[in-house]
């Protein structure tokens, strides 16, 4: 494929706003694409590179080098030369480098340009993430975009998914099956706004304790054990004690859905920093086991015996996971009955924690989904927002980048801005955060530096209301900092259509 097709794409796609068009944008690229070019194509699409940073910034890319007059440049051309790019290293490698970047831009055209360059230094803004790739490549596939989502969630990459659709047809998903030992992305849940509401729109449903903790995801298979956070980041020899659980258990190849939690001597649970503190240190892990032992409590599982259970109601799954898991492992629930849940809830909060999820007893597990068969319950609510940028602070926070700008995820996988806000910020989270965001930084415009939007920030707020200054028409009423969730990746964000569903909007600012 032509880099000139991918870049007229790009162009066309960032300029609409409708997903319908987006999608169709993109199904006509992959219809022109070879299946070697899925692997190249679909990361392009996102503004990432398969090789990872490289190091080719603004430094590098300052001095205009002569167009091509015409298109010739392909995509496996520029991958295979930003490959040999990253290699580069040793005496004369920024020589090298630099002829290397000459070479590329000079075989693109203008437009070509222009897209590298925004390609290269992380400013591909076109809104084409993997979810309008995956209805894309669909569509051009004859596809059900259900069927693809579906295969990419269980096989793990988009790029492997998309590669074998495009050279074999819909027949080829057919193979993407759960398998014990690859992570996949877990089912989540959407907010509710009270305990009565959500029981009306589930039914039948079990109400379970929503804890404080770290998502994990447990794969055995035989003797071996492996242990994966939300963002499929392999944390196994971080978590022994759990290890040690998961070896321990009566069955075989099986795939648990869990959280591990701290609970201080009054057996009430700790902080979710000091989990995440635990489970984020790659030191002494028989010394942070020491410090702060960690405890596991499981409540849905994906494989027993080697059988994927992913599309059994959750009434059944959750009798396979009490055979194979000790009752004291089993998160607490309650089914059936309005006063049994609301006591329930009260009982949950009593203990510390921080509310309840409810799921519809006949609902399937959804992996990488929000599905609006379970529902979080909480009193304080909050949602998991995106940092878009942060302006420097004045006074004691003078150095000190603190005013947060916050986003929401649009359907097309960009970001909408909600409010700014600086409250709730500890001296060392401003710090932390100061540190982050500056390796973050795209562009500083006065005292206002903006981000690449990878980071999360949970943020607690009193309610929504209506204002014209940012472009969803709504912002957040006193929103402040509750912590940041380096668990979380930016696609797992609050939408904005759960920012409008968290409460009824009050009048304008």
């Amino acid at each position: 494929m032509l880099l000139d097709t991918l870049a007229r794409v790009s162009r066309d796609v960032a300029a609409t706003s409708a997903r319908s068009k987006k999608t169709a944008l993109l199904a006509e690229l992959f219809r022109a694409a070879a299946p070697e070019d899925v692997p190249i194509v679909v990361p392009y699409l996102s503004g990432r590179l398969p090789q990872g940073r490289i190091g080719i910034g603004w430094n590098l890319l300052r001095e205009p080098v002569p167009p091509a007059a015409e298109p010739a440049l392909t995509v496996a051309a520029v991958d295979a030369s930003l490959t040999a790019f990253a290699a580069v290293a040793g005496r004369g490698a920024q020589t090298e480098r630099v002829r290397l970047v000459h070479e590329l831009m000079s075989a693109a055209t203008r437009e070509e340009q222009h897209f590298l360059t925004g390609l290269l230094t992380g400013e591909v803004r076109q809104g084409a993430l993997d979810a309008l790739a995956a209805e894309g490549l669909a569509t051009a596939a004859g596809a059900a975009p259900a069927d693809v989502r579906r295969a990419v969630m269980l096989g793990g990459s988009l790029t492997t998914v998309g590669r074998a659709l495009l050279a074999e047809g819909p027949e080829a998903l057919a193979r993407f099956t759960l398998q014990v030992g690859r992570a996949v992305p877990p089912m989540l849940a959407s907010p509710g706004k009270t305990l009565d509401e959500a029981l009306a729109k589930l039914g039948p449903c079990a109400v379970e304790e929503k804890l404080d903790g770290i998502r994990v995801q447990v794969h055995r298979a035989g003797d071996q054990v492996r242990v994966f956070t939300r963002t499929l980041e392999d944390v196994t020899d971080r978590i022994p004690e759990l290890v040690e659980l998961a070896a321990g258990l009566a069955g075989d190849r099986f795939v648990l859905d869990g959280e591990v939690i701290a609970f201080g001597a009054d057996g009430r649970p700790l902080p979710f920093q000091d989990v995440a503190g635990r489970v984020g240190s790659r030191l002494d892990v028989a010394a942070a086991r020491e410090a702060l032992p960690l405890s596991t409590v499981f409540f849905d599982v994906l494989a027993a015996d080697g059988e994927p259970t992913l599309d059994l109601p959750y009434r059944e799954r959750r009798l396979r996971l009490e055979r194979l898991v000790p009752g004291p492992q089993c998160v607490r629930r309650a089914e059936d009955g309005v006063q049994e849940a609301q006591s329930f809830l009260a009982q949950t909060l009593e203990r510390g924690h921080e509310g309840v999820v409810l799921k519809a007893l006949d609902a399937p597990y959804q992996t990488g989904r929000r599905g609006a068969s379970w529902l979080k319950v909480k009193p304080v609510h909050t949602l998991d927002l995106v940092v878009l940028a942060a302006e420097w602070g004045h006074g004691r926070r003078t150095g000190k980048l603190s005013n947060l700008h916050l986003g929401a995820l649009r359907p097309d996988g960009s970001f909408a801005m909600l409010g700014k806000t600086f409250k709730g910020l500890t001296d060392a989270m401003l710090e932390w955060q100061t540190e982050r965001l500056g390796q973050l930084k795209v562009a500083e415009e006065g005292y206002v530096v903006r981000v690449r939007p990878e980071l999360v920030v949970e943020v607690a707020f009193d309610g929504v209301q209506r204002s014209t200054r940012y472009p969803e028409g709504v912002t957040l009423r006193f929103a402040r900092v509750v912590r940041y969730r380096e668990d979380k990746r930016a696609s797992d964000a609050d939408t904005v259509a759960d920012v409008l569903a968290s409460g009824p909007l009050r009048a304008d600012d």
